[in-house]
């Protein structure tokens, strides 16, 4: 009869059998998205490439979904981290948006069909579950975090051009800021911040959107002919996205 330790010993194997094999699953997976796009992902491709038989490669991930879920979540986490990291250190927010921003860039154009996955077309047929939520919040969070700790710090203040908030967009917003203040952090996020006023939280939205705007036409070959390379025009609208967040 086997021993405890001899049982654990063997289910510690067992465990990280299965986790160098998951590991090369999404491997061999990410090379598709590179070749084929989410489009022509494909289990049974996959159970070829690594000499494996569907029926195993199916005890992993039943379903092509399953997969790409996966995937996803692996991008918005590597993703957040890169975010995470950038405003970790000690400096000025407005260096830490700037920090940000640019980190962001830098995993997109190493990772572009991975971005293109969680920030490009929508996959036909599929729908993102709740497990993908929390990684996908964790870039917005990262920027949440160093707007209201510019906030606290005397750091944060309206541009002078600013439209005031109001009606449907600044209930939007309180409502969006209680949900973030009520958030609780998960082992990979940022803790939630204090809540923003609708205002500041409106800005930081718009911002958002307009860096992933600008690295989706970086990415997406819109700037061939124009802004190539594009580095120049990114920091120029990173300062500028810095300033309309009120960032000083």
């Amino acid at each position: 009869m086997n021993s405890p330790v001899t049982a654990r010993r063997a289910a510690t194997a067992r465990e990280r059998a299965r986790a160098e094999l998951t590991r090369e699953i999404k491997e061999e997976a990410r090379r598709q998205l590179a070749a084929t796009g989410a489009e022509g992902l494909s289990l049974r491709a996959v159970a070829r490439e690594l000499g494996m038989v569907s029926s195993a490669l199916y005890r992993y991930y039943p379903s092509r979904d399953d997969l790409l879920t996966a995937l996803i979540i692996d991008a918005y986490n590597a993703l957040g981290a890169a975010a995470e990291h950038a405003i970790a250190c000690p400096a000025p927010a407005r260096e830490r948006w700037a920090a940000a921003c640019h980190a962001i860039r830098d995993w997109a154009l190493a990772h572009p069909h991975e971005y293109a996955l969680i920030y490009g077309s929508p996959v036909a047929g599929y729908r993102a579950p709740e497990a993908t939520i929390v990684p996908a919040s964790r870039v917005p969070l990262a920027f949440v975090v160093v707007v209201s700790e510019a906030l606290a710090d005397g750091e944060l203040a309206a541009p002078r051009e600013a439209l005031p908030v109001t009606g449907a967009l600044a209930e939007q917003a309180v409502t969006l800021s209680a949900a973030l203040s009520a958030a609780t952090g998960s082992p990979e996020s940022s803790a939630a911040p204090a809540g923003l006023p609708p205002d500041a939280l409106v800005r930081a939205v718009i911002a958002w959107t307009q860096l992933y705007g600008m690295i989706s036409f970086e990415l997406f070959g819109q700037f061939v002919g124009s802004f190539e390379p594009a580095e120049a025009l990114f920091a120029y609208t990173v300062a500028q996205l810095t300033a309309f967040v009120g960032l000083r």
